[in-house]
């Protein structure tokens, strides 16, 4: 035969409750792979890079990342971004750079990761729904390519999506989880 303590039962019960109420949201992560094709050609250039998601109306959700020539004297770099003809048409040329979390250095060939996390920077504002990720690649002396993988934020497993460019672009993965 069980005996209750007397109190004891709301106490627990009240301990129970506050846990589930006052329990942290769990911060979604979502990590890109970039991969950038050394090509063999006479005068190669690193690209300059955006990624981003999209709506399916084609409107930016938001920027996650802008590799560019951000060293460059009198921010000359900046003066390209435009040949990234579909992030700048969109998006860009509404952007004032630097952006602290979103722009970088180009990087060099081979893979690349970003790595962004739904409790900070882009991600934080984000409403649940479907999206589509744009990664887009333009190189001086060289061509321009968008590859699009498409997704569903918040997800609510884990999840892997690829695409695969032709030229510019090497295969992009993408992975999140909740």
């Amino acid at each position: 035969m069980r005996v209750l303590l007397p109190g004891l039962l709301p106490t627990a019960l009240s301990a129970a409750l506050t846990g589930l109420v006052w329990s942290p949201a769990v911060a979604a992560d979502l990590n890109v792979k970039v991969e950038i094709p050394r090509l063999n050609v006479a005068e190669y250039h690193r690209p300059y890079v955006a990624v981003w998601l999209e709506r399916p109306d084609q409107s930016v959700a938001a920027t996650l990342a802008v590799w560019y020539d951000v060293k460059k004297k009198d921010k000359e770099g900046e003066k390209w971004l435009k040949d990234l003809r579909q992030w700048w048409r969109r998006t860009g040329r509404e952007v004032h750079m630097p952006v602290d979390g979103v722009s970088g250095a180009t990087r060099p060939a081979g893979d690349q990761q970003l790595t962004l996390s739904s409790d900070k920077g882009p991600l934080a504002q984000l409403p649940a729904g479907d999206y589509i990720l744009m990664v887009e690649a333009a190189r001086e002396v060289g061509g321009r390519e968008v590859v699009k993988v498409p997704l569903q934020w918040p997800p609510k497993s884990a999840q892997t999506a690829k695409g695969k460019g032709e030229s510019e672009l090497g295969a992009i993965t993408l992975d999140y989880k909740p």
